[in-house]
């Protein structure tokens, strides 16, 4: 509350041609008041009239009124000074660069917030009362500010055009209509922005339709990315199950295969070894009945020779040697071949499958599908030659022209009358 109170007393005592904290304030006879230089200013423009009028209310005054100094004002104004309240009004209230001026503001330009298109000029808050108040500006069009306004000017004629010629399609004045467009067809501006409304309106409308068309294309589309991600997904998330499964079966077979090895090899190393104490025994025996004979044979008393030789034990029945099978150093090489063809089959299943899989996948139709033809360049675009087998037609057709062609038979029957 305190805040607004304080931008009262800024307008309050502001200059209306200035905008500023008034300077050296002089009160007119209509009771308004300004800067001293800034209302000497103004009536020395107005001095070529011989009329000096107040800016705010317009009275007139006749003679020029001598300037008094508003002693009252000024004690206020030197203590809103002192209180630190005489700053100017808040710097987004004057034009920049990029904004439209207003015309009828001196010194530092506030911003326009509208244009009128019958006197051409913009308007600030301060100065657009009277387009606002007073009934003579009720017919004026205000609009947004522009910079163009003086675009609305004949540069020939320098009137307002509020004509438009239809057979130039250009803006002109009044003047134009009895000068270079004579006798062009001529209608009012309104009339033609009323008519160039309504194709507004219509082209508006069809493009309308379009976006919504589009729009709907965009949601179908977006709906065919949303299949297309979620059969992907699908497919990699079943294709790695299935491939894991394979491995775990390649996986299995492999441990299979280790597992019957390891157990073969295990049973033919046992009867190898039982072969072998067999032979390790036999071979102690008959060392043992080779020492006996070597002792019995070097007894020099023949009587204790004779004696002795019947008591010599038999030999026990020796392995015959057939029973030793030596196998050619190739042992467990059958089953490397057996896993290596199943390896190659698999490979070579593994191939041709894939080559299936690729085509799949790329021949799967994720584009919006073609528009139908409807001229004969079209059909020509979808058109193939196509070859028939000479085999496979009728008795009654045959083919010809490269096989691309068949031709009836036609059979002749004569009726002859007994």
């Amino acid at each position: 509350m305190a805040h607004k109170g304080v931008q009262l007393d800024r307008e309050t005592f502001s200059c209306s041609i200035c905008l500023d904290l008034l300077k050296d304030p002089v009160a007119i006879p209509c009771g308004h008041s300004y800067c001293r230089n800034c209302i000497k200013g103004f009536w020395d423009e107005e001095d070529r009239k011989g009329i000096h009028s107040c800016p705010q209310c317009r009275k007139t005054f006749t003679p020029r009124p001598v300037l008094e100094k508003n002693t009252m004002l000024a004690a206020l104004v030197e203590q809103l000074k002192k209180t630190g309240l005489q700053a100017a009004p808040a710097d987004h209230c004057y034009a920049g660069p990029e904004d439209v001026a207003c015309d009828v503001c001196t010194g530092r330009k506030r911003k326009a917030i509208k244009s009128c298109l019958v006197c051409l000029i913009s308007y600030c808050d301060k100065h657009i009362q009277l387009h606002l108040e007073s009934p003579a500006f009720e017919k004026h069009k205000l609009v947004a500010p522009s910079k163009k306004l003086q675009e609305n000017i004949c540069s020939r004629h320098d009137e307002v055009m509020k004509i438009f010629c239809r057979t130039d399609q250009q803006s002109i004045c009044y003047l134009c209509t009895i000068d270079e467009h004579k006798g062009h067809e001529t209608v009012p501006a309104a009339a033609e922005r009323t008519e160039k409304q309504k194709d507004l309106e219509v082209r508006r409308l069809n493009i309308q339709q379009r976006i919504q068309e589009r729009e709907k294309d965009v949601k179908l589309l977006q709906q065919e990315v949303e299949a297309i991600n979620g059969s992907a997904d699908k497919a990699v998330e079943d294709s790695e199950k299935m491939f894991t499964e394979l491995i775990r079966l390649i996986q299995k077979r492999s441990s299979d295969v280790k597992q019957q090895v390891r157990s073969q090899q295990e049973t033919e190393v046992s009867r190898v070894k039982e072969l072998q104490e067999k032979l390790e025994q036999e071979i102690a025996e008959l060392k043992r009945k080779d020492g006996e004979l070597e002792q019995l044979s070097h007894t020099e008393d023949h009587n204790q020779f004779l004696h002795n030789y019947p008591s010599l034990s038999a030999l026990s029945e020796s392995t015959h040697s057939s029973s030793i099978n030596i196998r050619p150093l190739s042992y467990f090489e059958d089953v490397t071949a057996a896993v290596s063809e199943t390896r190659d089959k698999l490979q070579d299943i593994l191939r041709e499958e894939w080559t299936n899989i690729s085509l799949t996948v790329t021949e799967e139709d994720v584009l919006l599908s073609p528009p139908e033809p409807k001229t004969r360049a079209g059909f020509l675009k979808c058109s193939h030659e196509i070859t028939l087998d000479p085999n496979t037609p009728t008795a009654w057709c045959f083919t010809s022209v490269g096989s691309r062609r068949v031709t009836p038979v036609v059979i002749s029957l004569s009726v002859v009358r007994i």
